[in-house]
């Protein structure tokens, strides 16, 4: 099993930024990626970046491209995450999730709340 902590959030004003930590702890010898949903009420969730942890690799949406960084701790299973140029629209609940080569996006974290006042 994998226990997902995140950290940061709260509320910002538009055009400002917050930063989003998620510590793994646990099995973290099998995880493949680490990454970011976020949901609001009412609406599906929704994925907003990943990292893969073997590789390095990254992937936004397009929704965040250009002003959301997703990066790792090196040698830890800690992910981070960079949010600039906040808006409105980027509020709600963002939760951390991981996953292993067999159990796609398998683990989440409990979720922390953004708000962004416009």
């Amino acid at each position: 099993q994998v226990q997902l902590v995140e950290s940061g959030g709260g509320m910002a004003p538009a055009g400002g930024s917050l930063r989003l930590s998620c510590a793994a702890s646990g099995r973290t010898v099998y995880l493949y990626a680490m990454g970011w949903f976020r949901q609001v009420p009412g609406k599906d969730r929704e994925f907003v970046a990943a990292f893969r942890l073997g590789g390095g690799g990254v992937v936004y949406a397009d929704s965040v491209k250009g002003r959301f960084n997703i990066s790792r701790d090196k040698g830890k299973s800690t992910v981070h995450l960079r949010m600039d140029s906040l808006k409105p629209e980027d509020t709600a609940v963002y939760y951390c999730a991981a996953q292993t080569r067999t159990t796609d996006w398998g683990f989440w974290g409990q979720g922390t709340q953004v708000t962004v006042s416009s």
